[in-house]
């Protein structure tokens, strides 16, 4: 039956037979029947022919939409129906025996509804059930005004839609659509059980709880934490997220164990500025140390983002001192409103420490990967055409001790660079760059003066390129000029305050591309054969006398062995004449053009003795360098191997060899172990893994897809271990467990970092996740996320809201 709006005229009461029916039947499926018309028969008289008309196509439609303005709500009808109806015309209806009312998004049914018209108002009792667009609620008497959804629910139990959160309470008052305070009530997001079945593992009972599924926030009064029916967390006030948005409040405290500093406590509240602004407070206490303050502050904007963090100890009782470490990031935009100039690219990263012991007491603390090292950097681009313009700032934080001294590596205030590229100008490439900076740093430790270099590289290239051939000879010439703050102290500019170096160099960079269909192991495979020859030229000049301001060795691999210089920087060019030779294959799937498998070998050949070389080094009058073999294999999902090895033919023996394996069947199952040889200086083995313990007595789990786990009631081994062949010893080293418990996970995590030769800051780690509420411990995933290769979370953050059409009646 359909009802008129609430509040109109009275009209004389009415009753309806006393038999099972259902009044005003709605279409409640929401289906769009289309209707075609038929094009008559060729041939077909042309009466038929005239009355043809184009078929329908389908549209999309409103009819399920999930949200109603307050508007269109207004103009809503009402649908009753049950087992007998019994009233007055606009003014009340009474229905007894499977009772129903549906309007805009609320259902009610129970044993006996009493609505009446003129305040919209609807009386159920015995058996209630209410459907508020997804949320359930039971009980055993309501008073609901349909249109406000406003009123009460006694000695209910409900179920959410967002979080499938659930519950029981005394009573229910809905204030409106989206609020509602539930009284003496429980709150869990564990599976709900049959009535008289096991307890939830976790759940929370508080005086009151009011939900907020506009915001997603929760609010508990009076409320304490329960797992396993043990209460380990209560409060006066908290609250909680209904869904994965963001919300200001407390967080969970964050606790763990530190042989330094002790028991580590911190409690986070997190504050939600704006969609795109956020700010975290980390007020906490070391049980060694004392007192500690954290601040941490995060915004993203269309044309610039950034995060900075300041921590703060006050007093610290160890070191009797007040300590503190700040980091800031920027990235971005800034917009000229010229377009004929382009924008400019801006980049900050500052990172600066109160004392010197800082990266030892804190090893975690910096995120910089030579902890004793700090760069502050600034830096200016600009890019538009060919022409492109960069300005640097860069200052380093030195951690000196007294028993290690680092030689600091110099400032660079200012650096500025500008280059200009033009690629295939009448099948040629050009490229011109100008750069000149100001070096500083401390005289009495590097040994040598600060200067301010300025130099030019101009090269041209003509590329000689077919589908199965290249050719590009090159041209190079350096210029570099230094200006020097002292007089040189050796070689035969010594004395000198300037210098001036100017070099060519040519080049020629060849290779050809064969192809054949081969089949490998039962699969279709493009194989490449692509021999490659490399000649360069360098003259010899004296630049020994030049110091080392930013130059270092290039790393020999197969990238860098096919390059006109042999140092990294400007402060060395090194005299050539060589020719390197190389070789690879390639095997391609002939459908996707995946690689499946690559294979490489290269080698110079040295025509002449090379005579620059580092004030620390020597040089290299080999004429036949060290081999490399490399290899990349990728042939299914499942395996994966990478291997590279510096051979020396004169000791028949590697200098170098990395290898690496992975191996990843499935879902939250990966292995991954790495071998790193450096002769005479380290060998390592490094090993990582993820993988369910379960699987060693046959239990496979569910396939339940990444960010879901594989069911409850498993148990998964991670873990990262480094250990030094050379020492005999384990170096650092990450262990840890998991367990799944369906609505709750347990994290314990042990980590140990090597800080000096002698040294190591060790910790333990343990959280317990109540999924969809809450994590309490100390949270080891950022580590397991940043050392275990391939590490997956057992829940992912799922963006998107469940429809209300999902649990629709």
């Amino acid at each position: 039956m359909r009802l008129p709006s609430p509040r109109t005229s009275p009209q004389p009461r009415i009753e309806w037979a006393a038999r099972p029916i259902a009044c005003a039947v709605a279409c409640l499926c929401s289906a769009a029947w289309p209707v075609y018309s038929q094009t008559p028969p060729t041939g077909a008289p042309p009466s038929q022919a005239g009355s043809a008309e184009p078929a329908l196509k389908l549209k999309s439609t409103p009819f399920l939409q999930e949200r109603f303005a307050p508007e269109q709500k207004k103009q809503m009808p009402t649908y009753v129906r049950g087992d007998r109806i019994t009233g007055q015309q606009d003014i009340e209806t009474v229905i007894d025996g499977n009772a129903e009312i549906r309007r805009s998004g609320m259902v009610i049914r129970a044993d006996r509804i009493e609505y009446y018209q003129p305040d919209d108002l609807a009386k159920a009792r015995g058996n209630v059930y209410l459907n508020r667009d997804g949320n359930t609620f039971f009980g055993t008497e309501a008073q609901i005004r349909v249109d406000a959804q406003e009123g009460f629910l006694l000695e209910p139990s409900y179920q959410l839609l967002k979080n499938g959160a659930h519950g029981g309470a005394s009573r229910i008052d809905f204030v409106d659509d989206k609020r509602s305070i539930i009284r003496n009530a429980t709150y869990t997001t564990c599976r709900r059980e049959p009535e008289g079945g096991a307890k939830p593992d976790w759940i929370i009972r508080a005086s009151q709880v009011s939900l907020d599924t506009d915001t997603d926030v929760g609010q508990a009064s009076d409320g304490r934490l329960e797992f396993k029916g043990v209460p380990i967390l209560g409060a006066p006030y908290f609250s909680f997220p209904l869904s994965d948005a963001r919300k200001s409040g407390w967080l969970p405290p964050s606790i763990n164990l530190d042989n330094i500093s002790g028991v580590e406590t911190a409690i986070p509240y997190y504050v939600n500025l704006a969609p795109n602004r956020d700010a975290t407070l980390y007020p906490g206490i070391m049980s060694r140390r004392g007192l500690t303050l954290g601040a941490e502050f995060r915004y993203l904007e269309p044309l610039y983002n950034g995060i900075s963090r300041l921590d703060w100890m006050p007093s610290d009782r160890l070191r009797n001192r007040s300590r503190w470490g700040l980091g800031v990031n920027h990235g971005g935009t800034i917009e000229t409103g010229i377009p004929s100039v382009g924008n400019v690219g801006i980049s900050a990263s500052l990172n600066r420490v109160s004392d010197n012991d800082y990266w030892r007491d804190f090893p975690r603390a910096t995120g910089s990967l030579t902890q004793r090292l700090l760069a502050n950097d600034g830096s200016l681009s600009w890019s538009r055409g060919p022409w492109s313009l960069y300005s640097r700032a860069l200052k380093w934080q030195t951690l000196q001790q007294s028993t290690s001294v680092v030689i600091p590596p110099y400032d660079r205030l200012p650096q500025i660079n500008g280059k200009y590229n033009r690629f295939n100008h009448n099948g040629f490439d050009y490229q011109v760059e100008l750069d000149t900076t100001l070096f500083n740093s401390v005289s009495a430790l590097t040994l040598q003066p600060n200067a301010q270099r300025s130099y030019a590289l101009a090269q041209v290239s003509r590329p000689f390129l077919t589908p199965a051939s290249f050719f590009t000879p090159k041209l190079q010439l350096h210029s570099s000029a230094y200006s020097f703050d002292a007089p040189l102290s050796s070689g035969p500019l010594a004395g000198n305050r300037s210098a001036k170096r100017v070099l060519p160099t040519f080049s020629l960079d060849s290779g050809l591309i064969f192809e054949r269909n081969a089949q490998y192991f039962g699969r279709n495979i493009t194989q490449t054969l692509e021999p490659r020859a490399f000649y360069t030229y360098t003259p010899y000049k004296d630049q020994s006398s030049l110091p080392i301001y930013d130059t270092g060795i290039n790393d020999f691999n197969v990238a860098t062995i096919f390059s006109e210089n042999a140092f990294n920087g400007n402060d060395r060019i090194s005299d050539n004449n060589l020719l390197t030779l190389g070789l690879t294959s390639r095997f391609l799937d002939p459908e996707t053009g995946a690689e499946a498998m690559r294979l490489s070998f290269a080698q110079r050949l040295r025509f002449s003795d090379q005579r620059v070389a580092l004030p620390t080094g020597t040089p290299d009058n080999n004429r036949f360098s060290d081999m490399l073999f490399g290899a990349t294999v990728n042939w299914n999902s499942q395996w994966a191997f990478d291997g590279a090895v510096q051979y020396k033919p004169t000791t028949g023996r590697s200098e170098r060899t990395t290898l690496g394996a992975r191996y990843s069947p499935s879902n939250y199952r990966v292995l991954s172990a790495n071998y790193r040889l450096n002769r005479d200086t380290s060998e390592q083995i490094d090993v990582g893994w993820q993988w369910p313990l379960n699987d060693l007595w046959g239990d496979k789990g569910q396939n339940l897809g990444a960010g879901q786990g594989l069911g409850e009631g498993r148990w998964y081994s991670v873990g990262r271990l480094n250990y030094s062949l050379r020492d005999k010893k384990l170096v650092d080293t990450l262990t840890g467990f998991e367990y799944d418990g369906g609505c709750w996970l347990a994290r314990v995590a042990v980590e140990r970092l090597q800080t000096t030769s002698t040294s190591a800051n060790k910790r333990i780690l343990f959280q317990l996740e109540f999924v969809g509420f809450a994590r309490v411990g100390a949270s080891p995933l950022a580590i397991l996320q940043r050392n275990v290769p391939r590490y997956q979370l057992l829940r992912e953050k799922i963006n998107t809201s469940p429809s209300r059409f999902s649990n629709y009646d």
